[in-house]
């Protein structure tokens, strides 16, 4: 059984790039219906006890998760742009960069990384280096996609370890109705400011937000949330991995996305310095992001 959840949890963040790439609407208003959705789909389940459980949050609780939620906006605004000027393959992997970034932070509070970690951090951004050097001798609009990915994996990686303390306090549910809340409040207002259209989408560009919501919310992160108390989060951290290698398959199935040969050489080294990252050294907790 726990077989079966881990593959529909992996097809489910997998779809999640496709299917934003391939909705014709803003990247903001599908980054605000996306959490939007979500909050009203989880707060119906979670709302007795989270209402509980957020009235002792206290001061520093809600600020910390008022952080990881403008940081969660910030990921989703940028790396939902980036799969709009690159590959879903190269937006995909750089995102996925945010193990790295979560060391790096590390670091710099004061947690020694090992030499093979290091190894594979050099190897990783040895990747980055190839993809958006790919990219900009192409189309210099996919590298800048690229860097707006990798602006991505760093917000996710800081909502990842203010949502880690913030969890220590409440159940993932209250945090995440919480923090999905507040996020798309965050996303829409930076929707009005940019003046960008909301609701005048295409049946089919719906669809796309409702399957991401489905898929990538509910079915992808929800269902690796429940395996969390069967696996480690080191063993969940390296399924998630597989969503790199998952989402430029179907990117290339369904969007007619084959990228250059230089890409996929990039996307193999990233995943390699990831794989060993994370092995070496593994994160608190997964994203509940893309």
């Amino acid at each position: 059984m726990n077989a079966l959840l881990v593959v529909v949890a992996i097809l489910g963040v997998s779809a999640s790039g496709p299917l934003m790439a391939g909705a014709s609407a803003p990247a903001l208003a599908i980054a605000f219906w996306r959490n939007a959705l979500g909050t009203v789909a989880i707060a119906p389940v979670v709302a007795p006890r989270a209402r509980r459980e957020l009235a002792t949050l206290g001061r520093d609780g809600w600020r910390l998760t008022v952080f990881a939620a403008v940081m969660l906006a910030l990921h989703f605004g940028t790396w939902v742009t980036a799969l709009k000027m690159t590959s879903v393959a190269a937006a995909t992997a750089m995102v996925s960069m945010q193990v790295v970034f979560v060391v790096v932070i590390d670091h710099l509070r004061g947690e020694r990384a090992t030499r093979v970690v290091v190894a594979g951090i050099a190897l990783a951004i040895a990747g980055v280096l190839v993809i958006t050097g790919v990219d900009f001798s192409l189309r210099p609009r996919a590298m800048i996609g690229d860097l707006l990915a990798l602006v991505g994996g760093l917000t996710a990686a800081l909502y990842m370890i203010a949502g880690s303390q913030v969890r220590e306090r409440v159940s993932t549910g209250a945090y995440t109705v919480a923090c999905y809340g507040i996020c798309a409040a965050t996303l829409l207002l930076a929707c009005v400011v940019a003046q960008v259209e909301m609701v005048d989408f295409s049946g089919r560009t719906w669809l796309a937000i409702i399957g991401v919501t489905i898929c990538a919310q509910l079915l992808g992160h929800s269902v690796l949330n429940h395996l969390l108390a069967v696996m480690s989060p080191g063993l969940i951290s390296l399924l998630l991995l597989l969503e790199v290698p998952g989402a430029a398959i179907l990117a290339g199935i369904f969007l007619d996305q084959v990228p250059p040969v230089g890409v996929y050489v990039g996307l193999g080294l990233i995943l390699a310095g990831l794989v060993v990252v994370v092995a070496r050294r593994p994160p608190p907790a997964p994203a509940l992001a893309d």
